[in-house]
């Protein structure tokens, strides 16, 4: 009787531990800030919320990642979002 309490246990510890974690995932992903003008990768890479150049913009950009929003993740600014608008000099036209 006490192997059936005991397996059951594991199930609902093992079951948690990966809600947990995957709930960890969640809140870090939700947790994202806007690429702000002055960071030092923005600098350098010469970034702004709006593109000056016709046709190259964050959106069709081969770098950014997500779901079609105003804002989203680029793989160049680790958890940062930038603006689908945006533009940056590492910007190359996606496959």
């Amino acid at each position: 009787m006490s192997n059936v309490n005991r397996r059951d246990f594991l199930k609902l510890s093992g079951t948690s531990l990966i809600g947990m974690t995957l709930g960890g995932v969640t809140l870090r992903a939700s947790a994202q800030e806007q690429v702000k003008l002055d960071d030092p990768t923005a600098k350098a890479l010469q970034y702004t919320h709006e593109s000056a150049i016709e046709g190259q913009a964050c959106s069709n950009c081969m770098h950014i990642q997500g779901d079609a929003a105003d804002w989203r993740p680029c793989a160049l600014f680790p958890g940062k979002l930038v603006n689908n608008n945006g533009w940056c000099a590492a910007w190359s036209k996606k496959p």
